[in-house]
C-alpha cells in the first residue's frame, strides 16, 4: 500500500489514503441558542480547524459563543466504499447531521470521534451540518485553562469553541480494520496486536508485516472469524544485538517497527490495507527513577502549553509542531508535559520519531461535582485510548493541582475520583506510571510530582537534595499549607519529580504579563535559570524536574521563548544550563 506520513496524517496510528476538509465551512454563531438545524443562517465563514475565538478562524469571535453552527458540502457515494467522517476535536458538545439525519452525538471537547455517514450521501453528495455546544459558564465541564469569563485573566486563556482540530473523510470497504492496539515487550522482543474489524468477518486471513527500517521481522498471518483478532509475533534474533538495536529508547536514535495490515478474503480480494507502528519500550518506576527499558530516563522536561499566536490551541501547521519539538530538544530537554490540554495526534508521532518523552494530561474541570466527575472519568478513557498508542508517551497525569477535586482532604467522593482516573490508565493501559493528582494532594500512583516555585536556589536545593528530604517533603505540608500525599504514604515506592519549578518571567514592565518571578534582563534570566537548574541537579533523590515554561502563553510571560517561539536568551547557554553544564 502507498506509505502515507505518518506525521502529516490525522490519525498517525491507522493510515490510509485520506481527504482533509479543513477550510472554507460556512458558519452561523448562536449565542442564545435558538437555532435549529433547518433554520440557521449560515452569514459567515470560518476556516477549519481553526476555533472561531481565534483571528486565524477569520470569525474571531469575542465574548461567549455557547453555539456554533458549521457547514459544508460532502462528496456523493464513492462506488462501494464506505465513507467515514471523523472530527478530531470539537469542544464540546457536538452533533451531527448529513442530508439532513442526525448521524452522530459526542460529548468532549478534547478526544477525536467518527462516524459512517455514506448512506446519507447519495450520488451527488449532502450537506454536512456540525453544531457545537460549548457553554463557558459550565464550570463542571472539562476545560483545561479556557476561561469562562470574557476576558482572559490569571490562568485562564481564551476560550476554545467548535472544531478545533482537522476533519478529515476516508474511504474503507464494508469489512475493513476499525482499530489496532500495540503492547511491545523488550525483554522477550514480543510484539502483540489487537486489530478491532468495523464487524465480524469470516473467509478471511489478517496479514502482517512488521520492519525495521528496510529489515523484515515478521511476516504473518491469521484466520479471521470473527470482530477481534488477536496475535503474538516473535522478531529479532534474540541475540544481544538485537535486544538493545531494536529498542526504542529516548534520545537521538529510537527505532520504531512500522507495520502493514492487510485484511485478505478467501479469494485473495484484498479489503483492506492500513500502515500503523509500534516500539518494543517498557516503562516503569524503579529505585526511585522513571525506568525506559529498565534504565533510568533523564527527566528533564519542560512545561508546554500548546498554544500559538493567531490559532489558539490549534497549531498553524504541521511544521509548528515539528519546531516545538526541535526547540524543546535545542534547549536540553528530554522532553515536555503537555498541560492541561490534549495535543494533536501528529505532535506525538514527531515525538516517537524523535525520541522524546511526553506527560500526557487530562484537562480539568474547574468547579467539583457529580457531573464533573462522570465527564472527566469517560472524556479520560477517551484520551487514554487515543494516546496509548504512543511509545513517546511515557505517564499519565489524570488530574492537576486538585483542580476539580479542591475538596479532596474532606470529601471521600473526590478522593474516590482520583483513585478511579488513576486507575481507569491503569485498567485501559497499564504500561504506564501515573501521576494522580499532580502537584500536591495526589493519592497512590506511581509517580509523585511536587510542584514547588521558590526562587532561591538554595533554598530548593536544600529542600530536595536527599532521599530523606523527599521522604519529609512527601509526608508533610506544603509551605502553602497544603499536603504533598493525603495518605501521608511518603515516597512508598514512587519516583518523586519536581514537576513544575521555575516560572520566570523576561517581559516589558509596561505589559501586563507575569510570572512567578521577573528577570530584569537576558542575562538575568539565564542566571536564573542556571541557579535553579544547579539546584535540581545537586539532588541525588529527585527522577527528574519540569520547569515552567517552554513558551509564553497570553498574560503569562514566564516561558523561556516568546509566543511566537523566539529565545529570550541565548539558547545554547540555555541549553547547558538545562543539562548542568557550565
Amino acid at each position: 500500500m502507498e506509505h502515507t506520513d505518518p506525521t502529516e496524517h490525522p490519525r498517525p496510528l491507522l493510515r490510509r489514503p485520506w481527504t482533509s476538509l479543513d477550510g472554507a465551512w460556512q458558519f452561523a454563531a448562536d449565542p442564545d441558542r435558538t437555532g435549529t438545524v433547518g433554520a440557521v443562517d449560515f452569514d459567515r465563514t470560518v476556516q477549519v480547524p481553526y476555533a472561531p475565538e481565534t483571528p486565524a478562524s477569520g470569525v474571531h469571535w469575542q465574548g461567549p459563543l455557547n453555539r456554533a453552527w458549521y457547514r459544508r458540502r460532502l462528496p456523493g457515494r464513492a462506488g462501494d466504499r464506505r465513507t467515514v467522517l471523523h472530527l478530531g476535536a470539537v469542544d464540546r458538545v457536538c452533533d451531527v447531521w448529513v442530508g439532513g439525519a442526525h448521524v452522530a452525538s459526542h460529548e468532549g471537547g478534547y478526544t477525536p470521534f467518527a462516524v459512517d455517514v455514506t448512506d446519507h450521501l447519495g450520488d451527488h453528495g449532502a450537506d454536512l451540518v456540525v453544531r457545537a455546544d460549548d457553554d463557558p459558564l459550565d464550570l463542571e465541564a472539562p476545560r483545561g485553562k479556557q476561561d469562562w469569563r470574557d476576558e482572559p485573566h490569571a490562568i485562564w486563556y481564551p476560550r476554545t469553541t467548535g472544531i478545533w482540530r482537522t476533519a478529515w473523510l476516508e474511504q474503507v470497504a464494508g469489512r475493513h480494520i476499525a482499530d489496532v492496539q500495540w503492547r511491545g515487550d523488550p525483554h522477550t522482543l514480543r510484539v502483540d496486536v489487537r486489530v478491532e474489524l468495523a464487524g465480524p468477518v469470516s473467509g478471511a486471513r489478517l496479514h502482517l508485516r512488521l520492519r525495521a527500517g528496510d529489515r523484515l521481522l515478521a511476516d504473518d498471518a491469521v484466520r479471521v472469524d470473527g470482530a477481534v483478532v488477536e496475535r503474538a509475533v516473535q522478531v529479532g534474533d534474540g541475540g544481544i544485538d538485537d535486544r538493545w538495536g531494536l529498542l526504542w529508547r529516548p534520545g537521538p536514535d529510537p527505532v520504531l517497527l512500522d507495520a502493514e495490515l492487510a485484511l485478505v478474503a478467501d479469494d485473495g480480494e484484498v479489503l483492506d490495507e492500513v500502515a500503523s507502528y509500534t516500539a518494543l519500550r517498557s516503562v516503569a518506576v524503579g529505585d526511585g527513577r522513571l525506568l525506559v527499558n529498565d534504565r533510568p530516563a533523564p527527566l528533564r522536561l519542560v512545561l508546554d502549553q500548546g498554544y500559538w499566536p493567531g490559532t489558539g490551541a490549534t497549531p498553524p501547521d504541521v511544521a509548528a509542531l515539528r519546531r516545538d519539538l526541535e526547540l524543546t530538544r535545542a534547549l536540553g530537554f528530554t522532553g515536555a508535559r503537555k498541560h492541561q490540554k490534549t495535543e494533536d495526534p501528529r505532535y506525538l508521532a514527531l515525538a516517537d520519531r524523535m525520541g522524546l518523552l511526553v506527560w500526557a494530561e487530562m484537562p480539568s474541570a474547574y468547579r467539583p461535582g457529580p457531573t464533573a466527575s462522570a465527564r472527566l472519568l469517560r472524556e479520560w478513557a477517551e484520551v487514554v485510548v487515543a494516546h496509548r498508542g504512543h511509545p513517546s508517551v511515557v505517564a499519565w497525569v489524570p488530574l492537576n493541582e486538585s483542580w476539580g477535586v479542591q475538596e479532596a482532604v474532606v470529601d471521600g467522593r473526590q478522593r474516590g475520583l482520583v483513585r478511579a482516573m488513576a486507575a481507569t490508565a491503569d485498567a485501559l493501559d497499564g504500561t504506564r506510571p501515573v501521576s494522580a493528582n499532580d502537584g500536591w494532594e495526589t493519592l497512590g500512583g506511581d509517580v509523585l510530582g511536587v510542584h514547588d516555585y521558590e526562587q532561591d536556589p538554595a533554598v530548593l536545593g536544600e529542600r530536595y537534595a536527599t532521599a530523606d528530604d523527599l521522604e519529609r517533603v512527601a509526608r508533610g505540608r506544603r509551605p502553602d499549607g497544603y499536603l504533598a500525599d493525603l495518605d501521608r504514604a511518603g515516597v512508598a515506592g514512587r519516583a518523586v519529580v519536581l514537576s513544575e519549578f521555575g516560572g520566570v518571567a523576561l517581559r516589558d514592565p509596561a505589559d501586563e504579563g507575569w510570572g512567578y518571578a521577573d528577570a530584569t534582563s537576558p542575562e538575568d534570566l539565564l542566571a536564573r535559570y542556571r541557579a535553579q537548574w544547579a539546584a535540581v541537579h545537586g539532588s541525588s533523590a529527585l527522577a527528574g524536574a519540569c520547569w515552567t515554561q517552554l513558551t509564553d502563553t497570553y498574560q503569562e510571560a514566564n516561558g523561556l521563548l516568546t509566543m511566537d517561539r523566539e529565545p529570550k536568551a541565548d539558547l545554547d547557554a540555555l541549553r547547558r544550563a538545562t543539562l548542568g553544564e557550565s
